[in-house]
């Protein structure tokens, strides 16, 4: 299996900033703005005012940028003294952020977005199942992850762990997409041989031979990594699971994804399913897929066994509040998952989640947490749509302005509506302004989008 390049490290970037003078000549750039990101779990106080450890932010930063990495970030006047002669791109009276990481969203399911009066069962056979069955059709399927991969950009994610459907060339037009936009994609054709349409059954040998052909074609090729996606427990036989956890001891190091305990009916079929299993969470662990970096959507009805069982693996939650408050799934206790030791990343989860919008995925999971007496804190949000993401996902150079990181950058305009513009006006504390963003804005806020440094998505509107 091709493995990703590795990243030089911190020491290496800093290293290169100060052995040679930056400038025009040799390809380097600044971006100049207000600036905010992580670099670690952010904790503290619960105050917008109270320190956070992990936090770093700029009223006015500059963030050099080289050969598509972080060089370093930091106060202008400084940097900018040290090299007079570098190029800037203005973006004052923005907020420049890490690019958004989304660690579970469904390429194939953004026609059924915004579709009325179903619970998570019920939405899969009335809605999802129809519209994955159309990618059958390999023109509609090219045009479609067009479509997909567009709006991850032109929301500020810049990362994402994505499902595509059962069929191979899907899987292979969404990381093709994803390559032509610079994007950095982690994706696999899904798992299912029961329980769903004729039309969108798999034999298990066929999907865990096109899962490794991908592989061989894709993982590590440039940005784009290859998932294990078997979709549920309840569309994979014992068979299909079986394979997937012989796919998964081959390639020890290959993300995997799926959905556990995100609906109580769904918990109790595969109860029914799988008697003998102390829990939901638990049927992975006995096929092998519970394990570093694969990625659980959902793990709303977990007990602290499971949680400490998901810890224990290395393995990672993926928060989706707007899906989960949409289908009326439940309510994700981040809290209790933190303390267990877990990783947790947010998740979109389009189309249940009702946006590709990372502040409005934010703003939902405010409200989620609230309902449970956890004010979710904007240095805590932050951290999951960005560092926490890619933790969650394995990746080492992947959402904060860290020297050597990917330079994935949004940046968010605080002047689109008189209400977000009233309010952004009155406290220009970068938190603070991030914390108003998440509670009135979504995509109509991402003027600008850098992934390795390159301006990919401009809206001057």
């Amino acid at each position: 299996m091709t493995q990703p390049a590795p990243s030089p490290t911190a020491a290496d970037a800093q290293r290169a900033f100060d052995s040679r003078e930056i400038d025009a000549k040799q390809g380097a750039f600044a971006i100049r703005g207000p600036l905010l990101w992580c670099e670690g779990r952010p904790t503290g106080g619960q105050g917008l005012d109270d320190p956070q450890s992990g936090l770093r932010q700029e009223d006015d930063g500059l963030l050099i940028i080289d050969g598509g990495q972080v060089v370093e970030a930091g106060p202008a006047a400084a940097l900018l003294a040290r090299c007079p002669a570098l190029p800037v791109a203005d973006w004052r009276g923005h907020l420049l952020l890490p690019g958004f990481v989304d660690t579970h969203v469904h390429a194939p399911q953004q026609d059924v977005i915004a579709s009325f009066g179903a619970e998570l069962l019920d939405w899969l056979n009335r809605y999802t199942f129809p519209a994955e069955a159309r990618f059958a059709d390999p023109a509609h399927s090219a045009a479609a992850m067009g479509r997909f991969t567009d709006a991850l950009l032109a929301a500020g994610t810049t990362t994402a762990l994505c499902f595509a459907t059962v069929h191979d060339h899907a899987a292979r037009h969404l990381l093709e997409a994803g390559a032509a936009r610079g994007l950095q994609l982690i994706g696999g054709a899904v798992w299912m041989d029961q329980h769903c349409p004729p039309a969108l059954v798999v034999p298990p040998v066929q999907s865990a031979a096109e899962t490794e052909a991908l592989i061989a074609d894709w993982h590590g090729r440039g940005r784009a990594q290859v998932a294990l996606t078997p979709r549920f427990v309840p569309s994979c036989t014992p068979e299909a699971l079986r394979l997937a956890g012989a796919l998964a001891a081959r390639y020890p190091t290959l993300p995997i994804q799926s959905h556990v305990a995100e609906n109580r009916a769904e918990v109790a079929w595969v109860a029914a399913l799988f008697p003998e299993a102390r829990s939901y969470l638990e049927v992975y662990d006995r096929f092998g897929l519970l394990r570093e970096r694969s990625v659980y959507a959902h793990c709303i009805h977990l007990d602290a066994e499971d949680r400490a069982l998901l810890a224990a693996r290395g393995a990672s939650a993926a928060f989706c509040p707007s899906s989960n408050l949409f289908l009326g799934s439940g309510l994700f206790d981040l809290q209790a998952t933190l303390a267990a030791g877990a990783k947790v990343g947010l998740g979109s989860d389009v189309g249940g989640g009702t946006s590709f919008s990372a502040l409005r995925t934010l703003g939902d999971a405010y409200k989620v947490l609230a309902l449970q007496g956890q004010p979710l804190h904007p240095a805590l949000a932050l951290y999951l749509a960005t560092l926490g993401g890619a933790e969650a996902l394995g990746l080492e150079r992947t959402g904060s302005f860290r020297p050597g990181d990917a330079a994935d950058v949004v940046a968010l305009r605080l002047d689109r509506g008189p209400v977000l513009a009233r309010r952004a006006a009155l406290r220009a504390a970068p938190l603070d302004r991030l914390f108003a963003l998440m509670t009135l804005g979504d995509e109509q806020q991402v003027a600008g989008v850098y992934t390795q440094g390159q301006l990919r998505h401009r809206d001057d509107r």
